[in-house]
């Protein structure tokens, strides 16, 4: 049995805007309601430094102050903090944090404004899209630990992994890429200019110049072939060398061949030769390849453990307790793990209580308590009191790291071929074709120049151009889409891998579960009267479970209690009107080897077991809207590290097709992916743990879905944020409507071919020709497919 209740509100938290429930109370301050006491504090902050501001751009702009802060203490010592700077000396430190909390403008004003907050603050600068703030401040007054906690004060507690610590190739380097479509912008400016006089007729004393202007636009011709256009020769070979024909290679060829003739005719004095086409087309194809580029800024698909473990771990010593970063952790120390921290190597447990979430490692919801001198895995996070434990493994040959590093979740080459990877195949060699014939006409007719310009004329006019454009521009726009709607894809391919899947295969905890609802569920009879006498007795507790159990009772009228005992981490024993009732642990309630595993609370009245409360991650919302939009176009399958405790209630939401199958460890789940991809199914896999990294690697599509998508992530090739999971029928919608849109625009494109074409195969197309098809065609693709792609995602309600 489970009941679904929300918690009425009566209003929003003026600064994080979260919901107020009534039975809470409220914080009031200024004729303004706040959630709870850390909300206000950061208020008052704010207004006693006159920074009223940070809530006129935006209501509710802060973060919720409910959750206890992270533990800092690491950043006192040295040689961590001088691997987290960018730069030190005596009088001021400069730092890069990563801060996923900012999302508006008032953040950002905020970020900016530190220096009214602490003098210490010399100045910062916010990066939005990558959520980064620069900061500079004065070691001698303020120290990184000080700023942190500063800026965790506020509401902007910096994201600190052991990948900031381990930079070994994790800095983004400055591409070329900009350098060379500058080069390119320059010569196709001044080449254009340079034209001009002979794109309309040149009078005679221009034409004195005619000449000069030809040599200065082949020495723009030449920077835009050997630097700005390298990259198409260098790919286009590549290409060819493995036997192989890629969108590169006529690119390539068209801009050799047009430079050739610019030569020829410019040395020859026969001609103005094609400078200027050249230069405009290796301009926008860079400009295309560049917007390809621009959409993938602050999410990370290459992530490893280091992301999720932290930086420091707590060594216990004789003397004192000591932060020591994660690298110097050895075999044999002591460290102390506190609630909700992560266990970063196997260990022993030598003291207190452990019960361990590894519903990350194994993809199982459930709590697994652990006895002295047990080994406790690395991955887990202790989710009760202080533990402390023996290091019995390095850290790089933990558990975790093994399960990452295994070479069974390695070496999958998604072998997708795009549109434009197929279509490239076949355009080249009719490209080839149109050029050999129209040659070979002319030459049969002996008129060996006309064949020449024929020949030269048609590689120039079908040079793949708008085709090269229609791709990333319909893409890049398509992912601003996907961004928008909280979808993250790791690069143009997924778009178009999305549109072709046609099986969805969903993990169950953390993916159509949500981590951050759960629900109550009893199993087990409890009369009318055993719930007045249970409501009675939990209302007095203040533990999160006997609340949980309150709200899920829902009664009005409690009955006055006799005697009321509770011990801390084991349960309640209480006496009403006479009656004994038990609430806790199996042990306190004295049914011995019935005790189940994980988390549960039994409940006893006068020696009797009516039954026991466990605590389950709620369905995602929307779940069973997303499984019936998709049921009708896709194959359903589940796959789950859980148990089958939920079966039926997934059976009535999947349809009779599906295959339900539990219990799967990671090898499991990857074998079943490979029998469904041998049927001929293209596999989309949705899942969240690293115990689906294998799964995920070798579907044709793997989505993590994260309720915080700033965390680890494994090997994926998009990351769906938690709160969009009720869209994904409409983003493998909007996927299939862009593929549309690049095929229309191709058959633009080819039009456009077409028509250049009949005049090319007659030796006849003038400079002027091409240098005003080129760019219209070009124009044309651009404007389609970016309104085109907006418009489908209109119609998909994505916008």
């Amino acid at each position: 049995m489970a009941v679904f209740k929300d918690v009425e509100k009566k209003s929003a938290c003026y600064h994080c805007g979260d919901g107020i429930a009534i039975e809470g109370g409220l914080y009031q301050l200024d004729d303004h309601s706040f959630c709870c006491l850390g909300c206000q504090t950061v208020y008052q902050v704010l207004t006693a430094r006159d920074m009223h501001s940070y809530y006129r751009y935006n209501s509710h702009p802060g973060k919720s102050q409910k959750n206890a802060p992270t533990d800092m203490s690491y950043l006192d010592e040295s040689d961590i903090v001088q691997k987290l700077v960018d730069y030190q000396d005596e009088d001021r430190t400069i730092i890069t944090l990563y801060i996923p909390a900012i999302h508006c403008s008032s953040c950002i004003w905020l970020l900016e404004h530190l220096y009214k907050l602490n003098a210490a603050v010399l100045a910062s600068q916010v990066d939005f899209m990558k959520k980064q703030a620069s900061i500079t401040f004065k070691p001698d007054n303020l120290s990184l630990r000080g700023l942190v906690d500063l800026l965790t004060q506020i509401g902007y507690e910096p994201k600190i992994t052991l990948q900031d610590v381990v930079k070994e190739g994790n800095r983004a380097h400055t591409h070329p890429l900009v350098a060379k479509i500058a080069v390119a912008g320059f010569c196709f400016g001044n080449s254009m200019m340079l034209s001009f006089p002979e794109y309309f007729g040149m009078d005679a004393f221009e034409k004195n110049y005619a000449s000069f202007f030809g040599y200065m636009n082949l020495g723009f011709a030449i920077p835009t072939l050997l630097y700005s256009a390298s990259d198409y020769f260098y790919s286009a070979w590549q290409s060819i060398r493995q036997r192989q024909l890629n969108l590169d290679v006529p690119l390539a060829l068209g801009i050799f061949v047009i430079f050739l003739r610019t030569a020829v005719e410019v040395i020859g004095q026969t001609g103005p030769g094609f400078a200027d086409t050249l230069c405009s087309l290796v301009f926008f194809i860079l400009i295309g390849k560049w917007v390809q580029q621009r959409t993938y800024h602050y999410i990370s698909f290459e992530r490893d453990y280091r992301s999720y473990f932290p930086v420091a771990v707590t060594v216990v010593d004789e003397h004192m307790d000591r932060p020591v970063q994660l690298a110097s952790l050895q075999v044999g120390d002591r460290i102390r793990v506190r609630n909700n921290e992560i266990i970063p190597a196997d260990a022993i447990l030598l003291q207190g209580r452990a019960a361990v979430d590894f519903s990350f490692v194994t993809g199982e919801s459930k709590v697994i308590p652990k006895s002295l001198g047990e080994i406790v895995y690395a991955g887990g996070r202790q989710t009760g009191e202080a533990i402390e434990l023996e290091v019995v493994k390095p850290v790089s040959q933990s558990y975790l790291t093994k399960l990452w590093n295994n070479e069974s979740f390695k070496h999958y080459e998604k072998k997708f071929d795009t549109f434009i990877g197929f279509i490239s195949k076949y355009f080249t060699m009719g490209l080839l074709a149109i050029a050999i014939m129209a040659t070979l006409f002319w030459l049969m007719e002996n008129n060996a120049s006309r064949a020449w310009e024929a020949c030269t004329a048609v590689l120039i006019i079908a040079c793949p151009c708008a085709l090269a454009l229609s791709s990333p521009f319909t893409l890049s726009a398509a992912l601003s889409i996907l961004d928008s709607n909280k979808m993250y894809v790791k690069n143009t391919a997924v778009v178009e891998q999305m549109a072709a899947i046609d099986c969805v295969v969903f993990d169950k905890t953390g993916t159509i579960s949500s981590p951050k609802s759960s629900t109550m569920l009893f199993e087990g009879i409890l009369s009318l009267h055993d719930r007045k006498l249970l409501y009675s007795v939990c209302r007095h507790s203040s533990h999160p479970l006997s609340r949980e159990i309150v709200h899920w009772l829902a009664e009005d009228r409690p009955l006055e209690l006799t005697s009321f005992d509770e011990q801390v981490g084991r349960g309640i024993h209480a006496t009403v009107g006479g009656q004994e009732v038990k609430v806790g642990s199996g042990e306190f309630v004295s049914i011995g080897p019935r005790q189940m595993e994980g988390t549960a609370v039994y409940v006893a009245i006068d020696n009797h077991v009516c039954g026991f409360f466990t605590l389950e991650q709620s369905w995602r919302e929307g779940l069973s809207n997303v499984v019936h939009a998709l049921e009708d176009k896709y194959t359903l399958h589940l796959l789950s590290g859980d148990n089958e405790r939920r079966a039926d209630a997934l059976r009535a939401i999947f349809p009779k097709s599906s295959k339900l199958i539990f219990n799967q460890q990671p090898a499991d789940k990857l074998r079943h992916i490979e029998d469904w991809q041998e049927q001929g199914l293209q596999v989309c896999m949705l899942g969240d743990g690293l115990n689906d990294a294998g799964a995920l690697k070798k579907a044709d599509l793997g989505i993590a879905v994260s309720d915080d998508i700033n965390n680890f992530s494994p090997s994926c090739d998009a990351i769906l944020d938690g709160i969009s999971f009720g869209k994904l029928p409409l983003l493998f919608a909007f996927a299939k409507d862009a593929v549309k849109v690049i095929h229309m625009s191709f058959a633009i494109s080819l039009a456009y071919n077409m028509i250049g074409l009949s005049f090319a195969v007659q030796g006849t197309m003038s400079p002027l020709f091409a240098a005003v098809l080129m760019p219209i065609s070009t124009v044309t693709i651009i404007s389609f497919t970016s309104l085109a792609t907006r418009w489908f995602a209109r119609r998909n309600g994505l916008t």
